[in-house]
């Protein structure tokens, strides 16, 4: 009997033919690590009865080899003779469960989805010789098959068998096991099925009728397409064609309506605002472009035109930079979203100039609360807690795969992420100076390298740039893509080969868009022909529209001098990476596509590339109104103030990430000088990473970020300068010089077809441009995701405006490194920087549940003059160690400086420097006296520009003397009792805990 969950959703699909299955568990005298995380999971699901778990790594082998040949494939390449019992099952047969009890469910790719470990145990049989008995040629199937069989047991009762009912096991297979997007669901049912996707109607150009539809007809061409572009669009498509005089075929409207997507063309942006009665023509031209052009710095090498900003780093070598969001895929497919997020970032790094290597991956997650109920969950969403483990899940393998250490990103949770969770992937590149340029010309050869193409990620694009609702994860599954890090790794050895050899002109991802967006961008200039039937498939019966916009993973496109051709096929022949020439650029200014001889497509290119529509666009924002909460102190609550610091370092934001850091290889290529965890016991929250890129170089680099969301709503300019700071703080904290920063801004926001949505925008924007001005640090490089709405039922329900930003700072010295640990007794601790009576968005009120508040933001005029004295400081070698206050303000920074230290901490609250909130003109929110406690607020406030600095006492004269004139005060010192004392501003102990109690407090958070 087979439960409904279980039936392939492709009607192609079949039983697969005849083939051996290997089921490969561990050893029952071993514990099974994830069968344990299944049990946890299942009692966060308040599921009941199930003893034990063990999971089977499932594969489908060709019926055409004998049993010995599979045992060999077994004990070489599948099970661990140490660890592992494969079960063998020959063709026509099932593995028998270990005991009467085990109950199984298998979970399997549905077809067309990308397997990767099935094609790499397919490579693995050609080079062990076994390829001539596999049952499909390549490109038609692959040769293996994987699933995960799953054996659950209950505690028996008494000696009578105990079964889970099937309702249970579907369940659990449901909402633990499977994603019915991508994957097949079989509960106690071994009838596996598997196939390639149906193939597509055979066709050549066909032809869509637009040039007399009317409104109407013009909305639902773009609705019934996936094509997410509105009426304005689809009316200048329209007449572009009539003009022509002839109907736009389905490939040239797929290319333009990927060309001209949000999440490509950025046309909010780019676009006309109207707002307080300013009309502003390019907000991103005016505000975070601007700032980098007024400022000038020379060693600016790339800014806004390539896939990655640039900057000089030293001895020929250039850095590279580039954060990328991949939010909605995430939202349906948390594993594969953010695992392709991660390819598609990397890809990037491989894409600007001539191509970089890559260095270090950095991430960040904004989800919704681990703890929330499952009855408010909306339908269609996974919950919080599946979302954020398939997330870091994801990062972790593209990058551990790939041999790229992770050592930079955060978490934040919040409501507003429930139904669109927000996943920010970044990577740096480094690279020889001369290889920062690229260009195109005429006859150049158009050279597909890396993956094969198939159905995953068509309509990707469009995707991004639409507004989830609850049939996202039915309409628009095969957005959804699945990365094969080993594949991108072969791209990445044989591209930087190639690179050194100066094979090729012109190097670019297929990202969004797939071809149509990679070589529409490159012939841009000049023109392009390509040839469909050319691009390798991963299985036949792709329609030439699906082809060419695909996004399938781990593909490059290079423009390749016809002299320099054979010599690039063989570079990527010797690295198994597939090489294939698709078509060429011309002179033509036009883009043209065929399919065995037929022309399917024929697109002007500066119609595609030029005649975007740019619509007025209304802007407005009115700050919210919120009772003044004032600065309770804790115990109008009912709270000690002991207590509220040990329930912020244990609140999700704050709480020790030490459960995902682990999780990340941080010391491959062995470039890392400072890890995302330090102390004594390596547990304390770093600051920023820093690496040290070339081997004969003492120069580092910092990377660091900063975000604020829960400011967001209140006032959505403090909070974007809050970012700014926040980061560049976090970037100085560990050395990196102020005024070798560059910084990254991506913007994730929700529908800014809505007023309130874009004049929010409006105001970050322009906030983003006064303070990349004042620090006099130049935006490189950006990405907004707009769009990020979940629409459940009539409403629609948007994210919290949100912007993470993202540093990248020259270490002049990495000997002069500093972490954020305290180092030794009997030093003093130091606050520099003021602090305010500023708490709105603080985790303080969230913690009492109070709205509201002032909110903070820098002083534009001091934050720069802080932050360079501070960095001086370091460079003469008088700062042991230096940490940021942001989550929690003054009392959690100290907490986490001691137990990071395993040191003892005395502070004195009447020491701190204070002053009053500043004006916030975007809010009429301000602190008052009333329920005003003045030791909470110096304790809990958040204000910006502000650190602490342990400073050796033989050193204290020489820090003062490097602060002078600027807010900096000595209010505590170190000391060899491990206790965190913190006395009032009337001289009251309010604070004695033990080192200890803080340490658990901050490790006892959600663990994942």
């Amino acid at each position: 009997m087979t439960a409904s969950a279980s039936l392939p959703s492709d009607p192609a699909a079949s039983a697969a033919p005849e083939a051996w299955r290997v089921e490969v568990f561990r050893r029952e005298d071993l514990d099974d690590p994830e069968g344990e995380h299944l049990l946890a999971a299942l009692r966060e699901i308040a599921v009941e009865g199930v003893a034990r778990a063990r999971l089977g790594r499932g594969y489908l082998l060709p019926g055409t080899l004998t049993r010995g040949e599979v045992e060999k494939i077994c004990s070489e390449l599948l099970a661990d003779p140490v660890l592992d019992e494969p079960r063998i099952a020959a063709p026509g047969e099932a593995p028998s469960p270990r005991s009467r009890r085990a109950q199984r469910i298998l979970v399997a790719r549905k077809p067309g989805v990308m397997d990767p470990v099935a094609l790499t145990v397919g490579r693995a049989l050609q080079r062990i010789g076994l390829a001539h008995r596999t049952n499909g040629a390549e490109g038609e199937r692959s040769p293996v098959a994987t699933f995960q069989a799953w054996e659950l047991e209950c505690a028996p009762e008494r000696s009578a068998l105990c079964l889970l009912s099937r309702e249970t096991l579907v369940r659990i297979g449901r909402e633990v096991l499977s994603n019915e997007v991508i994957e097949d669901l079989y509960v106690e049912d071994e009838g596996l099925r598997t196939s390639v996707p149906a193939a597509s109607p055979s066709h050549g150009a066909l032809h869509v009728a637009l040039r007399e539809a009317a409104d109407e007809r013009l909305t639902e061409i773009s609705r019934d397409g996936a094509l997410s572009l509105s009426l304005i669009e689809m009316r200048v498509i329209r007449d572009h064609y009539r003009a022509q005089g002839r109907e736009p075929t389905i490939a040239e409207l797929e290319t333009i309506a990927q060309t001209w997507s949000e999440h490509c063309k950025h046309k909010t942006f780019c676009g006309v605002i109207e707002f307080r009665g300013e009309r502003i023509d390019n907000l991103l031209a005016q505000t975070i472009k601007a700032a980098t052009l007024e400022l000038a710095r020379p060693w600016c090498v790339s800014v806004f035109h390539d896939n990655a900003g640039i900057v000089a780093f030293d001895r020929g070598f250039d850095l590279c930079f580039k954060v990328e969001t991949h939010n909605h895929p995430s939202a349906l497919d948390p594993y594969g979203g953010a695992g392709t997020g991660v390819g598609g970032v990397i890809r990037d790094i491989l894409g600007v100039g001539l191509g970089a290597r890559p260095i270090a991956n950095t991430d960040a997650f904004f989800v919704g609360p681990a703890d929330l109920p499952e009855k408010n969950v909306p339908k269609g969403c996974l919950h919080p807690r599946r979302i954020l483990r398939g997330v870091v899940a994801g990062v972790r393998d593209y990058g551990n795969r790939m041999g790229i250490p992770t050592v930079n990103g955060g978490v934040w949770f919040d409501e507003g992420y429930v139904g669109n969770p927000l996943v920010y992937c970044g990577t740096v590149g480094l690279m020889p100076h001369w290889a920062a340029e690229k260009s195109v010309r005429a006859g150049d050869a158009i050279v597909l390298v890396g993956g094969r193409t198939g159905r995953d990620g068509i309509h990707g694009a469009t995707f991004s740039s639409a507004e989830l609702s609850e049939e996202s994860e039915i309409v628009s599954g095969a957005a959804v893509q699945i990365g094969d890090a080993i594949a991108e790794k072969r791209v990445l050895d044989a591209l930087i080969q190639a690179r050194d050899r100066r094979l090729y002109r012109a190097v670019t991802d297929c990202g969004a868009g797939g071809l149509s967006s990679a070589v529409g961008e490159m012939g841009e200039r000049c023109g392009a022909e390509v040839d469909l039937e050319k691009v390798p498939l991963k299985y036949p019966g792709l329609a030439p529209e699906e082809i060419w916009i695909s996004e399938a993973q781990e593909r490059m496109v290079l423009a390749v001098p016809p002299g320099q051709l054979a010599e690039l096929l063989a570079v990527f022949r010797s690295e198994d990476c597939e090489a294939t020439v698709i078509g060429s650029f011309t002179d033509t200014r036009r883009l043209l596509l065929r399919f065995r001889g037929e022309t399917v497509g024929d697109l002007d290119l500066a119609f595609l590339h030029g005649g975007t529509p740019r619509p007025v666009r209304k802007a407005s924002f009115a700050p919210p109104s919120f009772p003044d909460p004032g600065c309770p102190a804790p115990s109008a609550h009912g709270a000690s103030h002991e207590k509220t610091i040990l329930a912020l370092l244990a609140s999700p934001d704050i709480a020790s990430k030490e459960w995902i850091v682990r999780q990340y290889d941080h010391e491959v290529q062995g470039l890392s000088v400072l890890k995302p965890v330090v102390g004594a016991r390596m547990d304390g929250p770093g600051d920023a990473a820093v690496l040290k890129p070339l081997a004969d170089s003492t120069l580092g680099v910092a990377i660091a970020c900063g975000a604020c969301p829960r400011y967001g709503l209140l006032d959505p300019a403090a909070m974007a300068q809050a970012a700014i700071d926040e980061a560049l703080r976090n970037a100085v904290a560990v050395g990196g010089d102020p005024d070798r920063t560059a910084i990254l801004d991506n913007f994730s926001w929700g529908n800014c077809d809505k007023a309130d949505r874009l004049g929010a925008l409006v105001l970050a924007a322009r906030a983003c441009k006064e303070a990349a001005l004042a620090y006099g640090t130049p935006f490189i490089s950006g990405k907004d995701s707009l769009n990020n709405e979940y629409r459940v039922g009539g409403e629609s329900r948007s994210i919290p405006p949100t912007l993470l930003i993202s540093a990248l700072a020259v270490v002049p010295d990495v000997t002069r490194t500093v972490s954020m640990d305290l180092k030794a007794a009997g030093s003093r601790l130091y606050l520099v920087g003021v602090t305010r009576p500023e708490l709105g968005g603080s985790h303080y009120l969230g913690l009492l549940g109070c709205e509201g508040g002032s909110v903070p933001r820098p002083d534009l005029a001091l934050a720069p003059r802080i932050l360079r004295a501070v960095h001086a400081a370091i460079r003469a070698g008088t700062v042991r160690a230096c940490h940021d206050l942001s989550e929690g303000g003054l009392a959690v920074a100290a907490s986490e400086m001691a137990l990071a230290g395993d040191l003892g901490l005395e502070i004195d609250l009447a020491a701190v420097p204070v002053g009053p909130p500043l004006a916030s003109p975007a809010t009429s929110i301000g602190a008052t006296e009333k329920g005003f406690d003045r030791d909470a607020s110096r304790l809990y406030s958040q204000s910006c520009s502000r650190l602490l600095v342990e400073v050796a006492e033989g050193s204290a004269a020489a820090f003062e003397r490097a602060l002078s004139g600027l807010p900096c005060a000595a209010i505590g010192r170190t000391t060899s009792e491990k206790r965190l004392r913190i006395r009032s501003s009337a001289g009251a102990l309010l604070v004695d805990a033990e080192i200890q109690e803080l340490r658990r407090a901050f490790q006892g958070g959600f663990q994942g």
